[in-house]
């Protein structure tokens, strides 16, 4: 993955065709929301009715994304957004009995931090610089992802992992690479994919300095 001053940048993955975008531009904030669902019943001579819950809604991410072009003159929606736009559009592979197919899902991905596994809900688009000849060099969209699996690590939390009994926690420093971390923890530099497996980490050469990473005690 490309870096921008030193840090990640963020992707939109669509899962379907595996096609990604990155952002060119890490967003500068995004706002997480979630709402559950509880029902109210009367109970005679009280003041409180009993609250019972009904279930939890699904998480939404909301954020703005800024794409420019000008440098290259090439057109910002063939370049980038176009594929955002996709997201939105039926995919008829994914068709089955009596449904002609729907959109695909995508995964927002910034780096080995966290992602976000979704569906695109909504997009506004908004250009704000053109070549002579009318081509878009420079947009801002934003867009809003509705949650679509639970087993996704978000912003604020950590990862189920790293609560389990026994386990304890190390924050990566620069340069410190997985089979070296394993070395230090295990004297075994081998254990690097015993840690990969259990932090699911897909790529062990890109580790990110303050990356948290669970140690699991060995049997």
């Amino acid at each position: 993955m490309a870096k921008q001053g030193g840090l990640e940048k963020a992707q939109i993955i669509n899962l379907d065709t595996n096609d990604a975008v990155e952002c060119m531009f890490r967003p500068k904030e995004y706002t997480f929301s979630k709402k559950n669902t509880w029902q109210t019943a009367m109970i005679t001579g009280k003041n409180v009715p009993k609250v019972e819950f009904s279930g939890g809604k699904a998480m939404v991410l909301k954020m703005e994304l800024f794409f420019d072009t000008y440098e290259t003159g090439k057109d910002v929606r063939k370049q980038y957004t176009d594929k955002i736009w996709k997201l939105m559009l039926i995919n008829t592979d994914n068709k089955d009995k009596g449904n002609k197919g729907w959109p695909p899902q995508c995964e927002f991905r910034w780096g080995q931090a966290w992602s976000f596994k979704a569906v695109i809900t909504n997009i506004s688009q908004k250009f704000t610089l053109f070549l002579p000849d009318g081509t878009p060099v420079r947009s801002t969209m934003n867009v809003d992802f509705l949650q679509a699996a639970e087993e996704g690590v978000y912003p604020g939390q950590n990862p189920t992992t790293l609560s389990k009994p026994g386990y304890k926690t190390r924050r990566v420093k620069q340069g410190e690479t997985l089979d070296w971390i394993a070395f230090e923890e295990y004297g075994d530099s081998n254990r690097w994919r015993f840690l990969a497996e259990i932090n699911k980490i897909d790529d062990p050469m890109r580790l990110q300095p303050g990356q948290v990473i669970a140690i699991a005690p060995i049997d």
